[in-house]
């Protein structure tokens, strides 16, 4: 057996004292407190005549963070057993439980209004506080200056047991299809709906139902103008005819969304003049090479079953060897892999953005929703892999958790790491281990409590940085 020099004399016990593990959880629970979001919360899940000994806010937000910090049941929340010494008395299991249980439909509602209110206040804090202010989407190059994007999508979440209205999934497999809306803006969650594994992945009434929740999210100044994108699934005449006729106060309300090819469109591409193609376009505006954008709108054959106002933009690609399987004989016969976009942006454009009303621009600023498979992926990374309960409204309650330690952690970067390199745009497992797994010791000395990290830590003035700039914060009015 080879010599292992390195454990000569080391031994190791459990009977350390002032230790802090999870130290970045402080961090999350004080820009909960100080935002406001916990006595919001507090309020929103109050029931007349009742006073539990744990305040419920505080217990949704430490189930936020439990998730944030990489829970994923509700046994989890004893890691914040640790935090005690800091915090305060911790929030049992059993606790966090009867707090996901009052997931009701009208308890859902005062949450959606509380994390709103919220949510308003914090942006006003971006817009002052970070540097460059509110960050606006930048597409090929351009900045779109007013404008909120919200990119839709549905995941599948799979049940290893039977659980409450889990269900057979489109994938064969098992569990539940949530449908969630998210900001391109700030990468937060805004809205997500629990659905049975079984539920459409193009079901309008869910579509309107989502998209609803998502826009009373966006605080009032920021919902004048709006841009929607989703996938293919969305595209139904319902949910199409629902937006282009959706009314925005002084504002507009514009989408992408995919479209499902048929070979009466592959018959309209074959129209399209050789000199109509144009190189695509990058997201920092330099053309692309083996790929080409055209408008097909004048040749679409069925967009006489469409509503007006309606432009159809068409990519084609050279097929990568994850495409050879799916291309159909008019593709493997033209070598290209064809992609069509339905979009109301008018033929004029978007108002004060340059070269908006070309075809490439729309294509760049389509396949940008791409961003929100990262966002899927980053929530089930944060406590969306896996429903801990067999009850359907504790999942319920659940997911809202983990929607709000997906809002925790990007106000996090906005407001506290927005000028911290591999920070500042940082997924949720890089923040774990850079910064909220950080180890602590909590020193008392003169009546005060003092969290020391250690001074050889690589982040450490990232981690002290974010700590100062979020206990600073103001309380909302």
């Amino acid at each position: 057996m080879q010599d292992m020099p390195w454990d000569h004399g080391l031994t190791v016990t459990a009977d350390g004292e002032g230790l802090v593990g999870h130290a970045g959880g402080v961090i999350l629970r004080e820009l909960a407190d100080r935002s406001g979001l916990t006595a919001a919360l507090r309020d929103a899940l109050a029931r007349d005549g009742r006073f539990p000994e744990v305040d419920r806010g505080m217990a949704m937000v430490s189930a936020a963070v439990m998730i944030a910090l990489g829970g994923t049941s509700m046994s989890g929340i004893a890691v914040l057993d640790h935090l005690a010494l800091v915090l305060g008395g911790p929030v049992t299991w059993q606790t966090l439980r009867r707090t996901l249980d009052l997931a009701d439909p009208a308890t859902l509602e005062k949450i959606a209004q509380a994390r709103a209110r919220i949510r308003a206040h914090v942006w006003d804090l971006v817009a002052e506080r970070r540097l460059g202010g509110f960050p606006w989407p930048v597409i090929a190059g351009r900045v779109l200056a007013g404008w909120t994007v919200i990119d839709m999508d549905a995941t599948l979440i799979t049940a290893h047991s039977p659980k409450e209205k889990a269900a057979a999934t489109y994938k064969s497999g098992f569990g539940f299809h949530p449908l969630g809306c998210w900001c391109a803006n700030t990468d937060e969650s805004l809205a997500m709906e629990l659905r049975p594994g079984n539920a459409g992945s193009n079901t309008a009434s869910d579509h309107v139902s989502g998209l609803s929740a998502a826009l009373a999210q966006i605080p009032a100044r920021y919902r004048r103008n709006v841009i929607v994108r989703l996938d293919g699934a969305g595209a139904s005449h319902d949910f199409i005819e629902h937006m282009l006729n959706l009314k925005i106060p002084d504002g507009k309300l514009l989408f992408t969304c995919g479209w499902t090819i048929t070979e009466t469109d592959e018959a309209d591409i074959r129209e399209i003049p050789g000199q109509a193609w144009k190189p695509g376009v990058t997201q920092d505006g330099r053309a692309e090479e083996d790929t080409d954008v055209a408008e097909i709108t004048g040749l679409m054959s069925r967009s006489g079953n469409w509503p007006d106002g309606l432009r159809w933009i068409i990519r084609r690609v050279k097929p990568s060897r994850r495409h050879l399987k799916k291309l159909t004989a008019y593709e493997k016969e033209t070598g290209w892999k064809y992609s069509i976009i339905c979009t109301n942006i008018p033929q004029e454009g978007i108002e004060g953005v340059p070269g908006s009303r070309h075809a490439q621009f729309i294509d760049v600023l389509h396949r940008q929703h791409a961003v929100v498979e990262d966002s899927v992926r980053t929530g089930k990374a944060a406590g969306l892999r896996n429903l801990p309960s067999k009850s359907w409204r504790v999942n319920r309650g659940w997911v809202v958790a983990a929607n709000i330690a997906a809002d925790l952690q990007a106000w996090c970067r906005l407001l506290g790491l927005h000028d911290q390199d591999g920070l500042s745009d940082a997924e949720p497992d890089t923040l774990r281990y850079r910064l909220w797994h950080i180890p602590a010791r909590l020193v008392r000395h003169a009546r005060r409590r003092t969290l020391k990290i250690s001074r050889d830590w690589p982040w450490k003035t990232a981690f002290t940085t974010c700590w100062q700039r979020i206990s600073a914060l103001p309380a909302p009015a």
